[in-house]
């Protein structure tokens, strides 16, 4: 997504590392395919905050598309936040074990990212 939008700085992917089981493990927060995603937002709609003009359109559009991301992902998943999406608390090493074994992770959190994908492929082609 980040190279179809011209992002192409491996900087941007690099400061998604943090979200992985929500932010660092600490999965009270929200998935972090949901945090990455607003980040990609704001990074792709982003513009000079010296052109006032174009500043405030800018922000108004990057929360709007990120509050519908947000309902619609928890429309589909239930939930935004991560230990309440996938069952598990992998902060515990014990538990974060039994999540990989489990192999929930490819029913829940790659159908979050294939989810997310699609919707800012989505959001791209409505301009």
């Amino acid at each position: 997504m980040w190279e179809a939008c011209d992002l192409k700085n491996e900087d941007f992917l690099w400061a998604g590392i943090p979200f992985l089981g929500g932010i660092a493990g600490q999965q009270q927060a929200p998935c972090g395919v949901v945090s990455s995603s607003a980040v990609f937002l704001g990074l792709r709609h982003r513009c000079s905050l010296q052109d006032k003009e174009q500043a405030k359109p800018a922000r108004t559009k990057i929360r709007a598309l990120t509050q519908e991301l947000v309902k619609e992902f928890e429309q589909k998943f239930g939930t935004i936040i991560c230990r309440d999406m996938i069952g598990f608390n992998t902060s515990d090493p014990e538990e974060s074990k039994k999540f990989r074994e489990s192999n929930l992770w490819q029913e829940k959190c790659n159908k979050a990212i294939e989810f997310a994908i699609d919707k800012l492929y989505a959001f791209e082609d409505r301009g």
